[in-house]
């Protein structure tokens, strides 16, 4: 296993595993797994919280100054991992049905998926210490600008979508809530 893809191969063998859950769930029902009954709603559940926790976790420990959390590389791995894992997750959650908000959801997560693998792309292009710091002087230097140009201009666009998907994933839970179990 290559040292440098290890999140991808882990996100590869929990979708495996993922996919034979939801696999014996249809073969058992006989049917796709309805998103507003028990699995379909942990599919949702756990998905989101991944999904959450690839949003806030990875962004507080880039942010934090005072307190080291461990290597940035190592944060940027699990990034990566629940940022498949749970995108995944709550793609079978939907029971194949795109409509109304959750339908929004689902393409902004597709879009915010896409395009972390094009950010990951580009920051593997920039070489880095273990701990994910910038090694100077390797690459010429125009290289390296317009790397970092590169870069800043994929968090120009990545962060604002996945600030559009919190705010519809939100909206979905909110109205799944109120209209699925406050109204019964």
């Amino acid at each position: 296993m290559l040292r440098g893809n290890r999140e991808l191969w882990l996100a590869l063998l929990a979708l495996i595993l993922i996919t034979a859950g939801y696999g014996l769930i249809i073969g058992l029902t006989s049917q796709i797994p309805p998103a507003s009954e028990v699995f379909g709603h942990s599919l949702g559940i756990a998905g989101f919280l991944l999904m959450l926790m690839t949003e806030t976790l990875y962004s507080l420990r880039k942010r934090s100054r005072s307190i080291k959390w461990g290597k940035m590389s190592a944060w940027l791995q699990f990034h990566i991992f629940t940022g498949i894992v749970g995108p995944y997750m709550t793609l079978l959650h939907t029971s194949w049905k795109f409509n109304g908000i959750a339908g929004v959801t689902t393409l902004l997560t597709m879009i915010i998926v896409f395009s972390g693998f094009i950010g990951r792309y580009v920051f593997t292009r920039i070489p880095r210490t273990k701990e994910g710091l910038e090694i100077e002087g390797t690459l010429s230097q125009e290289a390296l600008k317009q790397a970092r140009r590169l870069l800043a201009l994929w968090h120009a666009v990545h962060i604002p979508i996945g600030i559009a998907l919190f705010i519809s994933a939100f909206v979905h839970v909110g109205a799944a809530l109120y209209y699925a179990t406050f109204l019964k």
